[in-house]
């Protein structure tokens, strides 16, 4: 008895102190040696352990960037003020849309038991615009879905767009995909970059075409409500749900095209998805393919390797070169997740090469072969844009160009000459909790161009953003899609 009341006091302790370990204080401050010691940290992994550091931006212009930054640390700011304000400019500064910053775990669970406090319009933006799409204010009737916004406490739109994309990471120049990524959450990356203000002067276009001023003020947190708690209660049940969303088929009813969607490579099921699609296309004889990926981020190498082998024509790599530059996260294994497993892997997929570089050397010696029996040979139509990126890029490197594939869209948000991946371990640095996800592999695209560095795949029918399409909530890229189909002009 007395052994199970020490265990059960020993079994509180340790939950009593996870629960404290997680739970967030926003406005808690840290001082200037443990901000220092996080960055430092951070700063020397970077340096010494990922395999692309400099393949954008030179080595004197990196130490230049860190520097810099480290000279705006102070004695006391929030985790917040320390990943947004200090390490966020330079992660942007490496170009490497899988090295990104984030906050503490603790703040994402905060996050779902509160609204921090805001800008509080949410915009669409791309290029150097800026538009109303709805507001946190359920009765504002000035501001109103479709309106123009010129600039924001004094700062035009294109100043503020061009200091929001120097805070995000990229594939080289390709940030497409920033646009998305801002337009999702603008109230809240508004509030991190330029901090949080009592009340906004917005200056906007009227129905009328006038250009009128007004004053909004913040949204500020109120208490916890009953719309957090049945988010919260729904996460297990999108969590269940989420692979099977991930990916469909639809057929129109004369079994003239079909709309494949495929929103990552890393569902569970797809192998099995892609087999039973292209069975169905081939037995329901379908002459036109749709393939969406305007939401695939990418995921596994394999199952994106598999889904071009339905649409190949033409025996492919995955890529010229795929290295590491170390074969150990040593002597900094105990900041990583998993770092002990991670190094296993390390050890496990890369093996020298003569230049002390370690090579995943599969994808650059193999050479895939298409299907022969359910390969999809009638005319294929892939949607793309910003967020089509990674693993999917490697898919449209290997098929564009074919006779009877027409990319439709916006540039990919995905590196064309290349990227980063692979392992993606992700780096807890010890004071602020503040996660730093960091690639080990280096990937350079078969057949790649010094022409592509920097850039994303482009389409070869450009679609950009329409703001009649916008605002009205129909399809503008699925409906040019469709007049290539129907070989008739868009109305």
């Amino acid at each position: 008895m007395k052994n199970f009341v020490f265990l059960l006091l020993i079994v509180l302790l340790l939950c009593s102190c996870s629960a404290v370990h997680q739970a967030h204080q926003p406005n808690q401050k840290f001082g200037k040696a443990a901000l220092m010691k996080d960055y430092n940290i951070a700063r020397e992994i970077l340096t010494t352990k990922h395999p692309s550091l400099y393949w954008y931006t030179s080595k004197d212009s990196i130490d230049y960037y860190f520097d810099t930054q480290a000279q705006l640390l102070k004695d006391s700011m929030t985790a917040q003020q320390f990943v947004w304000q200090i390490m966020a400019p330079v992660v942007n500064k490496i170009h490497c849309g899988h090295t990104s910053i984030g906050m503490s775990k603790s703040y994402e669970k905060w996050k779902r038991f509160h609204k921090p406090s805001a800008f509080p319009f949410h915009l669409k933006v791309w290029n150097d615009s800026m538009v109303v799409m709805n507001t946190v204010y359920e009765k504002d009737t000035l501001l109103k879905k479709g309106t123009l916004i010129k600039s924001i406490n004094g700062i035009e739109s294109s100043a503020i767009i061009k200091k929001m994309l120097s805070h995000l990471p990229e594939d080289g120049y390709a940030h497409n995909v920033n646009f998305i990524r801002i337009s999702s959450n603008f109230p809240l990356l508004h509030t991190y970059v330029f901090g949080l203000s009592d009340n906004y002067h917005i200056r906007y276009v009227d129905s009328l075409a006038n250009v009128k001023d007004t004053l909004i003020a913040a949204f500020v947190e109120s208490k916890q409500t009953r719309k957090n708690e049945i988010k919260l209660a729904n996460i297990k049940q999108q969590r269940k749900t989420k692979n099977w969303t991930s990916s469909s088929l639809e057929i129109d009813s004369s079994h003239q095209k079909a709309l494949l969607r495929l929103n990552n490579f890393t569902a569970v099921g797809l192998r099995r998805f892609f087999k039973k699609s292209f069975k169905t296309l081939h037995n329901k004889q379908v002459p036109n393919l749709i393939i969406d990926l305007r939401y695939n981020g990418g995921g596994f190498v394999n199952k994106s390797t598999l889904f071009t082998k339905y649409i190949s024509k033409k025996p492919f790599k995955v890529a010229d070169s795929v290295y590491a530059t170390v074969s150990s996260l040593a002597p900094y294994t105990s900041y990583f997740k998993e770092g002990r497993w991670n190094n296993i892997k390390l050890r496990i997929l890369g093996r020298r090469q003569s230049n002390s570089t370690f090579h995943l050397e599969r994808y650059e010696r193999k050479m895939y072969r298409p299907k022969k029996h359910l390969r999809f040979d009638g005319n294929i139509y892939i949607l793309i844009n910003g967020p089509s990126f990674s693993a999917t890029t490697l898919f449209l490197n290997a098929i564009k160009g074919q006779s009877n594939v027409v990319l439709v869209g916006e540039e990919t948000g995905g590196g064309w000459y290349g990227n980063n991946g692979i392992l993606l371990p992700e780096i807890i640095l010890p004071n602020t909790q503040t996660r730093l996800r960091m690639p080990l592999f280096r990937l350079v695209q078969f057949n790649h161009l010094e022409s592509h560095k920097g850039k994303g795949i482009p389409p070869d029918i450009f679609v950009p953003t329409h703001y009649d399409a916008l605002i009205n909530g129909y399809d503008m890229k699925l409906k040019v899609v469709d007049s290539l189909i129907n070989q008739k002009p868009i109305k």
